[in-house]
C-alpha cells in the first residue's frame, strides 16, 4: 500500500513550498498591459504578445496567491483586474481582445495584435475565473469586472437553444464560427463552477451541469469513454477534425487523454457543487468521473514505454502524439486528488480508493523527476524521452495548472478553490 501522501503533514508542507515558488516565478510575466509568456531564461519572451487566456490564468492565480496569504501576491492580482479592465478590453465592441501589444497608452489601453481577430470563448472564460477568484480575494475593481464578464457571457457566450456555449466570433460578435469544441466548453464549465460560488446565482451552476451531462454523460459515454474534441454547429462530433494538425495547441485532432482526467475532476466538483447546495446530484456522476479518469489513464500514462502521459490517441487508445505536456501530468495530479476524496466523501472505504493515491504518488514523483527544473519553473513539454522539447510549447507561458496541482488535495472537492480559501478550509 506504500505511505499516504494526501493529507499527510510533511508532503503538504512540500506542496506549500512549491506553490510559493511557482508564485514568485510567476512574478517575472508581469508587463504593462497584463502578464506576457515567460521564455526559457525566466524573462518575458516578447516575440510573443500578451494573451488573454495567459492574463486571466496569472490573475487567478495571483488571487489563489493573495487568498492563501502569500506576500506580494495582491499586487500582481490586481495588476491582472486592472489589465483585464483596461488594456486587454475591446472598448469599442464589448469583450476581450484575444492578443494585445506590452505596452499601453496614456488611458491605460494597450492596441490590439489584430484589430480583425476573432473574439474566442476559451480566452474569455479565464476572464471570468480570473474575475470572480479576484472578487473572492477582495481586490479592487474585481467585482465590476466580474459583473462585466458575466454579462459578455451570457450576452454572447451562451447559445440558449443547445445549452451550450458557442465557440468564436468576429471582433464585432457577429459571425459566430462555424464550429464548436470541448475544450472550451470544459473552461467555460469551470469558470462556471467558481462564478456560482462567488455570486450564489444558480444559473451559472445549472449551465456547468448542462455542459458537463452533455461532454461526459452523453458524448464520452458514447464513445467508450474517449471525448470527441471537434463539433459542428449542431455539437454533432467531428472525428476526422484536424487530422492534419495532430500536435495543435489547442484543437488537437483524436482524443486527449490530459482532457479525460480534467473532465473526471471537474465532474466530481460540479457533483460537490450540488451537495453543497443540498440539490439532487445525478447518480451517473461518479461513476461516470471514475470511467474518465481509468480511460485517460490506460490510454495516456506509459503509453508507448517510457514513463508520461502522450499528448494524444486516436479512438482506439492508439497513441498520435508521442510528446509529454507539463498541463497533463497535472491534470493527472489533480484529478486523482479530488476523485480521491470525492469517493471517501460519498462513502467508499480507503482500501478501495487507494488506487487513486497510488497514481497521485506516481504521478508527483515523475513530475519533480521530469517536469519540475527547480522549485517554481516546470518544463511545459517533454519529448518521447522526457527530455525537454519545443515541438508545441516553447517556455513557461503560465503556472496555472501546476498551482492547482499543488493545492487540489489540500482542499476539499467543494466549494471550489478560492470559495474554500476564503473560508479557511486549506488542510482541513
Amino acid at each position: 500500500m506504500g505511505p499516504q501522501w494526501i493529507g499527510a503533514t510533511e508532503h503538504n508542507r512540500w506542496l506549500a513550498w512549491e506553490t510559493r515558488a511557482l508564485l514568485r516565478y510567476a512574478r517575472s510575466a508581469a508587463v504593462p498591459s497584463g502578464f506576457g509568456w515567460i521564455g526559457e531564461d525566466g524573462s518575458v519572451d516578447t516575440s510573443h504578445p500578451v494573451e488573454l487566456w495567459i492574463t486571466g490564468r496569472m490573475t487567478f492565480a495571483f488571487s489563489i496567491g493573495t487568498l492563501l496569504g502569500i506576500p506580494g501576491c495582491s499586487r500582481y492580482a490586481d495588476h491582472g483586474v486592472r489589465a483585464l479592465g483596461n488594456a486587454l478590453k475591446d472598448h469599442e465592441h464589448g469583450g476581450w481582445w484575444s492578443a494585445v501589444r506590452h505596452d499601453v497608452d496614456e488611458a491605460g489601453h494597450a492596441s490590439p495584435i489584430d484589430p480583425t481577430s476573432r473574439k474566442e470563448c476559451y480566452q474569455h472564460a479565464f476572464v471570468l475565473l480570473a474575475a470572480a477568484t479576484a472578487t473572492a480575494a477582495g481586490r479592487p475593481g474585481a467585482a465590476e469586472l466580474l459583473e462585466e464578464a458575466t454579462a459578455v457571457q451570457d450576452r454572447h457566450w451562451w447559445d440558449r437553444e443547445y445549452g451550450l456555449p458557442v465557440e468564436s466570433y468576429a471582433a464585432d460578435f457577429t459571425d459566430p464560427e462555424d464550429y464548436r469544441g470541448i475544450n472550451a466548453a470544459m473552461h467555460t464549465v469551470e469558470a462556471l463552477l467558481v462564478t456560482a460560488d462567488v455570486t450564489g446565482e444558480g444559473k451559472w451552476l445549472e449551465r456547468a451541469i448542462q455542459i458537463t451531462d452533455f461532454a461526459v454523460n452523453r458524448q464520452a459515454r458514447n464513445h467508450g469513454w474517449r471525448l470527441p474534441e471537434h463539433y459542428d454547429t449542431d455539437w454533432r462530433p467531428r472525428l476526422d477534425y484536424n487530422e492534419d494538425q495532430p500536435a495543435h495547441p489547442f484543437r488537437p485532432y483524436g482524443v486527449t487523454p490530459g482532457h479525460g482526467l480534467e473532465w473526471s475532476r471537474l465532474t466530481v466538483q460540479a457533483h460537490a457543487a450540488l451537495k453543497d447546495r443540498s440539490l439532487p446530484a445525478p447518480d451517473w456522476m461518479l461513476q461516470a468521473a471514475e470511467r474518465l479518469f481509468a480511460q485517460a489513464r490506460a490510454d495516456g500514462w506509459k503509453r508507448d514505454g517510457a514513463p508520461g502521459f502522450v499528448y494524444t490517441t486516436d479512438f482506439e487508445g492508439t497513441p498520435i502524439v508521442h510528446e509529454r505536456m507539463h498541463w497533463v501530468v497535472c491534470e493527472g495530479i489533480s484529478a486523482a486528488a479530488a476523485v480521491h476524496r470525492a469517493l471517501l466523501d460519498a462513502g467508499r472505504s480507503r482500501d478501495d480508493v487507494q488506487s487513486y493515491e497510488d497514481l497521485y504518488r506516481s504521478w508527483l514523483d515523475y513530475a519533480e523527476q521530469y517536469v519540475i527544473e527547480t522549485p517554481g519553473v516546470w518544463t511545459h513539454e517533454l519529448d518521447a524521452s522526457n527530455a525537454p522539447s519545443t515541438r508545441t510549447w516553447a517556455g513557461h507561458p503560465d503556472v496555472y495548472h501546476a498551482l492547482q496541482a499543488t493545492l487540489m488535495s489540500r482542499l476539499p472537492v467543494g466549494p471550489s478553490m478560492c470559495k474554500a480559501l476564503a473560508e479557511g478550509l486549506l488542510d482541513s
